[in-house]
């Protein structure tokens, strides 16, 4: 998590998590599509060719690899799943610099799914919620957005050293990382969106995601007073309501007490 010059070694490190992730599929799921594009590579899943299909968008210092547990429990709602990474993410984490119109990711990974559903849904996590904002405000073909811990505004002054070093680390130097910080704002997401906080997750110079639910045309905001970063701490009391939420939106029936 914490800024490593040495990306050489970064990049060493999340490629052998990404084959780990491979080679795990390869006999829990063998039926899972490695898909790569231009600036993305992602793992999908498919309970049935027709299901929904949700995007899962990785943070800052974030892949892929990290959110099967969440893939899973879509897959349990019969929710198909593409987890992704970008440019600066998992197993791209040392191939440029983050994207911050990552609308541009999102249609990669759209034209790389043979025979895309018409109900499509993203979930973002960390600044992958910022991500998945942006992405939804340009790509009408998204029909529902879940963030969880994605921030709204980033005051560079006021932020810890760890990101801002990260920042400047991953964008290449300061002036470019102050312009990406700069980006990062509650955009009007047109879709349904379900925005979710937890109380404990406080960083300085970090605005957290009201503004975010507050400027959508149908958002709800979601605080889970103890709750820490990504939720982490309290799964139980979101991650089952938020995914049935989605699977809604995206206009699919499942059995509810099959949900976790």
């Amino acid at each position: 998590m914490l800024p490593n010059p040495d990306l050489a070694e970064h990049g060493r490190a999340a490629a052998a998590s990404a084959d780990a992730l491979r080679r795990s599929l390869a006999r829990l799921a063998p039926d899972a599509e490695h898909l790569t594009g231009p600036e993305f590579t992602g793992v999908l899943r498919r309970p049935s060719p027709d299901a929904p299909l949700v995007v899962l968008v990785p943070g800052m210092n974030s892949g892929k690899v990290e959110f099967m547990p969440i893939a899973e429990a879509l897959l349990h709602r019969g929710l198909a799943v593409l987890a992704i990474d970008g440019p600066g993410q998992g197993e791209l984490a040392v191939r440029g610099p983050w994207a911050a119109d990552y609308q541009r990711i999102v249609r990669q990974a759209f034209d790389a799914v043979d025979g895309l559903p018409s109900g499509i849904g993203l979930v973002g996590l960390s600044m992958g919620g910022f991500l998945a904002s942006v992405a939804a405000l340009h790509e009408p073909r998204i029909g529902a957005v879940v963030t969880v811990s994605g921030p709204t505004a980033l005051t560079w002054d006021e932020l810890p050293p760890y990101v801002t070093e990260s920042f400047v680390l991953r964008m290449g130097g300061e002036a470019a990382a102050r312009e990406f910080a700069e980006r990062v704002t509650a955009p009007p997401v047109p879709q349904p969106l379900r925005v979710l906080d937890g109380g404990l997750d406080v960083i300085p110079g970090v605005a957290n995601g009201a503004e975010l639910a507050r400027r959508a045309a149908n958002g709800e905001y979601v605080l889970i007073p103890e709750g820490n970063h990504l939720l982490e701490n309290r799964r139980w009391a979101w991650l089952p309501g938020t995914l049935d939420w989605l699977a809604a939106r995206l206009g699919h029936d499942h059995d509810p007490a099959r949900s976790f």
